[in-house]
């Protein structure tokens, strides 16, 4: 019995110290990929910034050919943000639409800088030319590995959940909400600010645009956080 004891507290000697090598690989194991975890959000950040400063850059080369619309875009991304949070779409969602938005207009570098900043109305060729900036930007957009469907978002901007929109005259559920959100937020800031063939119509011109078409080109929910937005003060 003496020796069976004492073989015992030998085996737990053993397990005690295998416990204690095992602890400290778990704590070192755990040291390691905390550091891991860490650097990789580091450069994920860095991704982030340089992403975001190569799409700005885009967005500079688009707005020299088109003085007038200079921070267009980014007043429409910012109010599309706005609306996204006021949504309460996830922070993942709410990135995609701010990389959507801000890119929404590329393709107007491919428009005659003459149309873009022709001082009055355009003519039947000179609208269809600007009617292909959403296809011309994802075509540009298109074979760049966004972590979303940002250049599908583009050519759905100026779509309508009537259908009266396009380039493809897509309905209602067809539409992603990214690009139903992003087309308030457009039609909202380029009526309320001055454009090459007309004066600003102002705020209250932009707000009664979308109301009068909640449900039918524009979806009612986003209307509805649009003019919540400036209802509390929300400015372009």
């Amino acid at each position: 019995l003496a020796e069976a004891i004492a073989q015992l507290e030998e085996t737990e000697k053993i397990l005690e110290q295998y416990r204690d090598r095992l602890e400290e690989k778990v704590e070192l194991r755990t040291r390691e990929l905390t550091l891991a975890r860490d650097e990789l959000a580091k450069n994920l950040e860095k991704l982030r910034r340089i992403m975001k400063g190569i799409v700005l850059t885009i967005v500079r080369m688009v707005e020299a050919k088109d003085p007038y619309t200079a921070g267009h875009q980014q007043r429409v991304s910012k109010l599309a943000v706005a609306i996204a949070k006021k949504l309460g779409l996830p922070e993942d969602q709410v990135n995609c639409i701010e990389t959507a938005s801000i890119l929404h207009d590329i393709g107007k570098i491919n428009v005659p800088a003459e149309i873009l900043t022709k001082p009055g109305k355009l003519d039947d060729i000179e609208f269809m030319l600007i009617k292909m900036h959403s296809a011309t930007g994802y075509e540009i957009l298109k074979s760049i590995e966004f972590p979303w469907p940002v250049a599908e978002i583009v050519l759905q901007h100026h779509e309508r959940m009537d259908g009266g929109g396009y380039p493809k005259g897509l309905k209602g559920d067809e539409i992603s909400l990214e690009a139903l959100i992003i087309g308030v937020a457009d039609v909202v800031e380029a009526m309320a600010t001055h454009r090459p063939y007309r004066p600003s119509l102002g705020i209250e011109a932009a707000l009664s645009e979308i109301t009068e078409g909640a449900g039918k080109r524009y979806d009612p929910d986003i209307v509805n956080a649009c003019i919540a937005l400036f209802e509390e003060g929300y400015e372009l």
